[in-house]
């Protein structure tokens, strides 16, 4: 659960940590933005870092973003893989879709902008360590995808998102994802997260995502045992 009166403490402490990383990697802190990840706390939570000053948050899934959002002053990022069927629901609702990463998903997004008449800005997920588990658009396919999403999408299509493989060194996931970034001359790399964001701002990262680090450890839904992290 969310400790409401350590938010504004964590927060700052993350800025700080941001700063000093981009400052390390001679770049401008500003130009790093902080995407706070909401999902499983409550909307207290959120407004609490709100009035903490941080103004971008992010959700997993769209039912549970609808339960929170939309806040006045707060922008939201869907950063979960994203059905074609809660299309319609997340074009309404959020700010940028980040997890862009199929042809289906692509017509779902771009029927459903035609007919509310907004399209948010859109992030494509490669799978940047071609993992069968994950979301995210393959390797071998990134490069066509990403070049027909600028196409449909024009300006809207901002950049890359990416998750490393657990376990092992990031900083060649970070850097590929950059490269590729910079092959398609797209501004935006969301990649790292609480635990590499600083791993990730040295190899270019414009975006992190964390989570932990700001709202505390994510509830336990009832009758699951936590598991335990050495």
């Amino acid at each position: 659960m969310a400790d409401l009166t350590m938010i504004a403490a964590n927060l700052e402490n993350i800025h700080a940590r941001i700063a000093a990383a981009a400052r390390a990697a001679g770049r401008d802190p500003a130009d790093v933005t902080l995407i706070a990840v909401s999902k499983t706390h409550p909307r207290a939570a959120v407004l609490a870092a709100l009035a903490a000053g941080q103004a971008v948050f992010g959700e997993n899934k769209v039912q549970e973003a609808e339960e929170k959002f939309p806040i006045p002053g707060a922008k939201l990022h869907l950063i979960g893989a994203l059905q074609t069927n809660k299309a319609a629901h997340a074009v309404r609702l959020a700010d940028a879709i980040d997890s862009l990463d199929r042809e289906r998903l692509s017509d779902a997004i771009a029927k459903a902008a035609a007919a509310a008449g907004r399209l948010p800005e859109l992030l494509v997920q490669v799978n940047i360590g071609d993992e069968p588990q994950k979301a995210g658009v393959p390797l071998a396919a990134a490069d066509g995808f990403i070049k027909a999403s600028r196409a449909r999408f024009g300006a809207a299509l901002k950049g890359l998102m990416c998750i490393p493989p657990e376990g092992v060194d990031p900083l060649p996931y970070f850097k590929r994802l950059a490269a590729m970034a910079d092959a398609h001359g797209l501004a935006v790399r969301s990649m790292g997260m609480s635990g590499d964001f600083e791993i990730a701002i040295a190899a270019g990262a414009t975006h992190v995502r964390v989570g932990t680090a700001i709202f505390g450890a994510r509830p336990v839904p009832p009758g699951v045992i936590p598991a335990t992290h050495h």
